[in-house]
């Protein structure tokens, strides 16, 4: 059995709006191991995309733990905060909202490498090449506007500049739903493969049965910020124990669903 890698214990956030509290997050526990994919998965306001974004310390939890890789993730802030960043990197669902709209692909895989001080200025070069082979692009593309690239070109980029820093953890949320089903099916093959190859854990966040089947060991169900269901991916699949887990089944195609 892999070592864990992320452990999620009872993290909870609430949001107030006109006066209500929101539970978007209530007692939530997780955990990922080393070298695995947990699909996330649950209808859109479920809590999957606050969950995310506490993970990369973009929200704040009101209550409960992480721990990543053997240490106190909330409890990190400052200098080890940012050289543990290098180890849980994000791929969104729209890159282009997350790159420098003016930013060449040079630049934007340039910035994960000088940022957290991986390659020499020297090196970088190469080393952005060696990246764009990787995810299936030519070299040349590294003097291409990221605003000139295709939805599928783009998200090749974001995953290249995600395992730049060369991380233990990627957090996927909804990193292949704005794409056309052919390169979609490419973009899920990448993240098979890279995971592979380097040992990369996914925790990987869609309302797409269809597409987090493809490429999970173990599925968890959210639904109204807790976790409702989790186990193996086929058993999820085939004979789902909650609610909005038959509910999610029920919204795949049928003929997607016997191919599963």
């Amino acid at each position: 059995m892999n070592p864990m890698l992320l452990s999620i214990e009872n993290v909870s956030k609430v949001f107030s709006s006109s006066g209500r509290r929101v539970a978007a997050l209530d007692n939530v526990s997780l955990t990922i191991a080393a070298g695995e994919t947990l699909g996330l998965v649950g209808a859109s306001g479920s809590g999957k995309s606050t969950l995310s974004r506490i993970l990369l310390r973009l929200l704040s939890a009101d209550a409960g733990a992480i721990r990543f890789e053997g240490e106190d993730w909330l409890a990190l802030s400052g200098a080890p905060l940012r050289r543990k960043r290098a180890r849980m990197q994000m791929v969104f669902q729209d890159p282009l909202a997350a790159f420098n709209p003016l930013a060449t692909v040079a630049m934007v895989l340039d910035d994960p490498l000088r940022i957290h001080e991986l390659v020499p200025r020297e090196r970088r070069g190469g080393e952005i090449a060696m990246l764009l082979d990787r995810v299936g692009l030519p070299a040349d593309f590294a003097s291409r506007p990221v605003r000139a690239l295709s939805g599928g070109q783009r998200q090749r980029v974001a995953i290249a500049r995600a395992i730049a820093t060369r991380p233990s953890l990627l957090v996927l949320d909804e990193a292949a739903s704005a794409l056309d089903v052919t390169v979609r099916g490419r973009i899920l093959e990448l993240l098979v493969d890279l995971q592979k190859e380097r040992g990369i854990a996914c925790l990987f966040i869609s309302h797409d049965l269809a597409v987090v089947r493809a490429v999970s060991h173990r599925i968890a169900v959210i639904d109204g910020g807790r976790i409702v269901e989790t186990g193996p991916a086929a058993a999820v699949i085939a004979a789902p124990q909650s609610d909005a887990g038959r509910a999610l089944v029920a919204a795949v195609p049928r003929l997607m669903t016997e191919a599963l």
